[in-house]
């Protein structure tokens, strides 16, 4: 068995999407069924553990760190670790007379301004499609939430946890947001906040001279994972039994000495690298003006058809 084969895994980017929980938005009185979808998926390369002489999976016993002895997973608790080192053996009797609700209900709360949420709380987002009757009441909120600008504060309960939610519009389709609860926000305690660290006035200036050079709109297709691609090829090539030539890694800068200097060296760059894109590919409105001349010049090169009469 050739190891590295044995050690990757491959995954169909076309596989269908599949509902993971179904439930209902519970509006006021009105009541939407609904199906739920991961939104995202982790683009990343798998690897298994294997045996480097033969590509075997590496396999992993539950053993007992007291009797030594392999157990069954029907006899495998939960426990929970007291400072002293003692453990709480909780079993599902325990955990049935929690306040979680089964209802697959997603409780709408409130609404706010979608401003009002610091992204900081977000943590998975899922799609909602409506079953069954649900379509005209799910279209009904969605375009009511639209046109109020509000994103709905929401309640649900997956898998054995209640979160706090938003729900939005998003292509048409409500995302839902699941959210961290405030106590599990770190609060940031570095010791350069206690420090008076003074900033010029000029070098203020600098800086926002060189964000306001590299404002653009945002086009996450523009962007894409070379690492993962890398690695990928470095696969395929282990495959292919090719020899694999590392790319040289280029130099990492080092700290700026003159931060005026280094701040205006940037704010150069940054103009010539946005004027360079701008004349390789014309964006927005000299995008479709290029077009426009385009097309205008494309019929000017095709003469035109003259209408001829069909003999009787």
């Amino acid at each position: 068995m050739n190891p590295t084969i044995a050690s990757f895994e491959h995954r169909d980017e076309n596989v269908a999407m599949r509902s993971i929980w179904k439930g209902a938005i519970s509006f006021g009185l009105v009541t939407i069924p609904v199906k739920l979808y991961s939104a995202t998926e982790q683009k990343d390369v798998t690897f298994h553990q294997v045996h480097r002489k033969d590509g075997g999976r590496i396999k992993y016993k539950r053993v007992c760190s007291i009797d030594g002895e392999e157990v069954p997973y029907s006899d495998i608790a939960k426990g929970y670790e007291l400072p002293t080192g003692e453990m709480v053996v909780l079993t599902e009797e325990d955990f049935a007379g929690l306040p979680l609700t089964t209802s697959r209900r997603i409780d709408v709360l409130q609404f706010t301004p979608a401003d009002q949420i610091d992204p900081i709380y977000f943590a998975k987002s899922y799609y909602l499609e409506p079953e069954g009757q649900g379509a005209k009441p799910y279209v009904l909120l969605r375009d009511a939430l639209e046109r109020s600008g509000q994103v709905a504060v929401v309640k649900v309960a997956l898998r054995q946890r209640e979160s706090l939610a938003a729900l939005r519009v998003r292509d048409g389709v409500f995302v839902l947001e699941t959210m961290l609860w405030p106590d599990e926000i770190r609060k940031p305690d570095f010791a350069f906040l206690e420090e008076d660290i003074d900033v010029r006035p000029q070098e203020l200036k600098m800086a926002e001279s060189l964000i306001e050079t590299m404002v653009a709109d945002f086009d996450p297709t523009e962007y894409k994972d070379a690492y993962r691609e890398a690695l990928q090829e470095v696969i395929e090539a282990k495959v292919a039994g090719k020899e694999i030539v590392a790319p040289e890694a280029p130099a990492e800068p080092g700290p700026a000495v003159d931060l005026m200097a280094a701040l205006r060296a940037s704010v150069e760059a940054a103009k010539r690298e946005r004027q360079g894109a701008a004349q390789a590919k014309p964006t927005g409105r000299a995008a479709k003006a290029k077009a426009a001349s385009d097309g205008a010049d494309e019929e000017e090169k095709v003469p035109k058809k003259r209408k001829t009469r069909r003999s009787a």
